[in-house]
């Protein structure tokens, strides 16, 4: 009996916490993460603002604007941080 009661309480604890930690979790991954040029050793934000470059960028060279960078080819990505300088 006594077992069964701490599990209930358990078990609703987990119900009322784990909402607030998945939140939690969705606004970080919202804003982003940061990634290093290596070509012009600086750092950008992936964020909403990087994406429309990259957007721009992907229209113009015919590439797939729904392909994570962090998976395209290091030619690739390089000649996106060359692009990416240029129309800052």
């Amino acid at each position: 009996m006594l077992i069964r009661k701490h599990f209930r309480s358990l078990l609703v604890a987990t119900a009322l916490v784990l909402p607030a930690i998945t939140a939690g979790c969705a606004a970080r991954v919202a804003v982003g993460y940061r990634t290093y040029d290596p070509y012009y050793t600086d750092y950008h934000v992936w964020d909403d603002h990087e994406r429309v470059y990259y957007n721009q960028w992907a229209g113009e060279t015919h590439r797939d604007a729904h392909r994570d960078f962090r998976k395209l080819k290091k030619n690739d990505q390089k000649e996106y941080w060359n692009w990416r300088h240029k129309h800052q």
